[in-house]
């Protein structure tokens, strides 16, 4: 059966990974931005698309019958719910890619899909109404990292402290591999954490930065905050996927 057209909205640094995924698997694909001859040169000219979820009369140019991979916050919710009713129907599936800080810190075990996250943050409540009424698969993706995006530059711009709360990361490249799944796999209304599984405290990554590639590094500091510790296991095992990058110092080096 040919592939449905794939519409990633809001393509920008993981849209761009996933947009290369489904080229490769020579799939249909289309990628939004609100200015997409600035945004989007990494697609093909016919394959861009102006989209703004705030402005409906862009909405038409989306092709009918497509499976959405949706990139950014489904915000304001009464404007995407709208959107999707618009842009939905029987034949085609729909991505949300959220955040695993819609979890709350836990400090005792790992968090997977089974706890309860927090509603009452706007982007997550929308999240759920999508999930909930019109079976959007959310997946909750933890700090991403790949090409032009490296954690070594995080330190060195002083984005995080050398502290032992702990982070959860994944590859761009694992990230775009799961999403063209999801679109095969997952039920509608799933929910999956997109993580190595292999939280690591940020004092463990500033040593390894700075004894291996001479890193400069903050100094050491205390922090209360324990950080999270969230597990892959659902979607790496219902997918059969073995991750590309499973191992954060692999990667780096």
């Amino acid at each position: 059966m040919a592939h449905a057209p794939l519409v990633i909205l809001g393509a920008g640094y993981t849209g761009r990974f996933i947009y290369r995924v489904a080229r490769r698997r020579r799939r249909p694909v289309f990628a939004t931005s609100r200015d997409p001859d600035a945004h989007l040169t990494f697609a093909q000219p016919h394959h861009r698309i102006r989209f703004d979820l705030r402005q409906p009369e862009t909405w038409t140019r989306i092709p009918q019958r497509s499976d959405i991979i949706w990139c950014f916050p489904a915000l304001p919710q009464d404007v995407a719910e709208t959107f999707a009713q618009h842009a939905l129907d029987a034949h085609g599936r729909l991505i949300l890619l959220g955040s695993t800080s819609a979890y709350r810190t836990c400090r005792s075990g790992l968090i997977d899909e089974r706890v309860q996250v927090n509603r009452s943050l706007p982007r997550v409540a929308s999240e759920e109404r999508l999930r909930t009424t019109y079976g959007a698969v959310v997946l909750r993706l933890s700090g991403l990292y790949g090409p032009g995006r490296h954690v070594f530059d995080w330190i060195r711009n002083g984005k995080i402290k050398n502290s032992q709360k702990s982070v959860n990361l994944i590859h761009v490249e694992d990230v775009a591999e799961l999403c063209l799944l999801a679109l095969q796999h997952a039920a509608p209304g799933s929910t999956y954490i997109l993580s190595d599984g292999q939280p690591r405290p940020w004092a463990e990554i500033c040593r390894f930065a700075a004894e291996r590639f001479q890193v400069d590094v903050p100094p050491a500091t205390v922090t209360r905050e324990a950080g999270k510790r969230l597990s892959p296991k659902k979607i790496l095992s219902e997918f059969n996927y073995r991750l590309k990058h499973p191992d954060l110092f692999t990667a780096l080096g």
